[in-house]
């Protein structure tokens, strides 16, 4: 298990144009497996490769939902995928909602995006998917496939809405109280 450091908006390297994966290595795979661990220790549901600092198109999703104390998911109702040169076939529909970053720690701004998509990729074991994903899940893939061509949610995020994340949550607790 290795922690990896997440680079931070502003820093170059999330606004560079990854290169697709070739061939799928051990090293391609230690690295996933990193993703994994550092997306989880960092409280996040999607990491892309760059934010890593690796310009390869590879992404990491885990959108599955928490199971209730003391229940275990089962493996048919994980949401947890590994996307290997990922690319957006369609999409459809809008969804409009508060969005954050494992890059822009502590922050989150309103981004409309599709509500649903459908992407193909290829996993660790060499296979090629298509997948569809509504709501979170195409949230989710829209946000770090951005992050493959060098953008960050902030470029898509209404202009004045990125605020604080005690600032969000002090806005929820107040609208609650209405």
């Amino acid at each position: 298990m290795a922690i990896l450091n997440v680079r931070q908006l502003g820093d170059e390297i999330l606004t560079k144009k990854c290169k697709p994966v070739k061939l799928i290595t051990p090293r391609i795979r230690q690295l996933v497996e990193d993703m994994y661990d550092t997306m989880y220790e960092s409280g996040g549901v999607g990491l892309a490769a760059p934010q890593v600092g690796i310009l390869k198109r590879i992404v990491v999703i885990d959108v599955t939902p928490d199971p209730e104390e003391g229940e275990e998911i089962p493996e048919e109702e994980m949401m947890r995928y590994t996307m290997i040169n990922p690319e957006i076939l369609e999409s459809s529909g809008e969804q409009r909602g508060y969005e954050g970053c494992l890059s822009y720690v502590g922050m989150s701004g309103i981004v409309t995006r599709p509500s649903h998509v459908k992407v193909r990729f290829t996993d660790l074991d060499g296979d090629e998917y298509e997948l569809e994903g509504e709501g979170l899940l195409a949230r989710c893939i829209c946000h770090e496939l951005d992050h493959l061509d060098g953008h960050m949610y902030t470029e898509r995020a209404e202009e004045g809405s990125v605020v604080s994340n005690e600032e969000l949550a002090k806005m929820q607790e107040e609208s609650e109280e209405e």
